[in-house]
C-alpha cells in the first residue's frame, strides 16, 4: 500500500518509524506542523516527524492551513491508499478523509471511548486511572469518535509520570500501527462503532491545570503532581514540584498537608528561575 502519514511530535515519530520498517508498504509522504520558534534564539525547528522523513528522502508538506485546498492537492499528489494520522496536531477535512481509497485511519493514546481530545496521558494520570492504552480508529468528522479497529491496554504505575506513560504509549502504538495495517492489508479489519454514550473528555492541557490546591485529598493531589511531569509542571505557589510521594506523616518544609488530612513528602522541586533539584537540597538552602 501507499500511505500517507501525518504527525509532528517525538510520539508520532515512533510510528513513522514503525511504518519504515514495513517494507511491504510505501511511505508515500509526510505532512507535518510547519516549523516552530524555538529556544531562547528563537531558531525554526523542524519537527521530530520531518527530520526523519527527510532523512529517509520522503517528500515533506507543511500546509499553514487545512480548508484552503493546498493540503488536499499535495495529498491527491500522493495517491494514498491509506492515510495514517499519528498526533498531527490539526483536524482533517471531510475532502481529505474521504481522498484515501482505503480512508484515514488514527493512532489515538487512550482506550476510546475514554479521553477523546488533545491531552489523553496527562489526563489519564491526573484522573487517577489504573489503566490505559492505545487505539486504533477509522477516522471520522468528529474527533476521536470513528470506528474502532483495535486496541491494546497498559497499567498505569503507581508511581509513572505523564512523561514515563508518555514513552510506554509512543511505543506501544507504534506497535499496534504496524498490526492495523497489516490488519487492512490482508482484509480481516473488523471496525467496531464506539459506544458514544460512554464517551469521555481529555482536553488540552494548560499552565493552570497544574495549580496544586491544598483543600483536596493526598491522593488526588499526588496524581496532579505525576500528571503534570514534565510540563507545565505541578505549582505550589511560585513552586514547581515534580515529584512527591503520600507518607503517613512528617515535620518541615517539605511536607505537606493535604484536604483530607493525608500528608504529601516534596521529592523534587524547581524555584522559579532555578533548575529542578531535591526538595531536601531546595529547602536546606542550595536553591540555586
Amino acid at each position: 500500500m501507499r500511505i500517507a502519514f501525518f504527525g509532528t511530535p517525538d510520539f508520532a515519530r515512533a510510528s513513522l518509524a514503525a511504518l519504515l520498517d514495513m517494507p511491504e508498504h510505501t511511505v508515500a509522504g509526510v505532512f507535518t506542523q510547519p516549523d516552530r520558534a524555538k529556544g531562547r534564539g528563537m531558531k525554526l525547528t523542524a519537527s521530530p516527524v520531518k527530520e526523519l522523513a527527510e532523512r529517509h528522502g520522503i517528500p515533506v508538506f507543511q500546509p499553514v492551513k487545512m480548508r484552503d485546498g493546498t493540503a488536499l492537492t499535495a495529498l491527491r499528489s500522493l495517491k494514498p491508499d491509506l492515510a495514517a494520522v499519528v498526533a498531527y496536531g490539526r483536524m482533517l477535512p471531510k475532502d481529505m478523509l474521504d481522498e484515501p481509497g482505503l480512508g484515514c485511519i488514527n493512532l489515538h493514546a487512550s482506550l476510546l471511548p475514554e479521553l477523546r481530545g488533545a491531552a489523553p496521558i496527562q489526563w489519564a494520570v491526573a484522573r487517577g486511572f489504573a489503566k490505559t492504552g492505545v487505539t486504533t480508529q477509522k477516522m471520522a468528522e468528529e474527533c476521536d469518535a470513528g470506528d474502532i479497529l483495535l486496541r491494546e491496554e497498559t497499567p498505569i504505575g503507581a508511581d509513572e509520570t505523564a512523561g514515563d506513560l508518555h514513552d510506554r504509549l509512543r511505543d506501544l502504538g507504534a506497535s499496534l500501527l504496524q498490526k492495523t495495517i497489516r490488519a487492512i492489508a490482508d482484509g480481516t479489519a473488523n471496525p467496531a462503532p464506539q459506544d458514544h454514550a460512554k464517551a469521555t473528555y481529555a482536553p488540552i492541557l494548560k499552565k493552570e491545570d497544574g495549580v496544586i490546591d491544598l483543600s483536596r485529598p493526598a491522593a488526588e493531589i499526588g496524581c496532579l503532581i505525576r500528571a503534570m511531569n514534565p510540563w507545565p509542571g505541578a505549582a505550589l505557589g511560585a513552586l514547581k514540584v515534580h515529584r512527591a510521594r503520600i507518607v503517613p506523616g512528617g515535620s518541615g518544609a517539605k511536607y505537606i498537608r493535604c484536604g483530607d488530612g493525608g500528608v504529601l513528602e516534596l521529592l523534587e522541586v524547581q524555584a522559579p528561575g532555578g533548575r529542578r533539584m531535591s526538595a531536601e537540597d531546595y529547602f536546606r538552602g542550595a536553591r540555586g
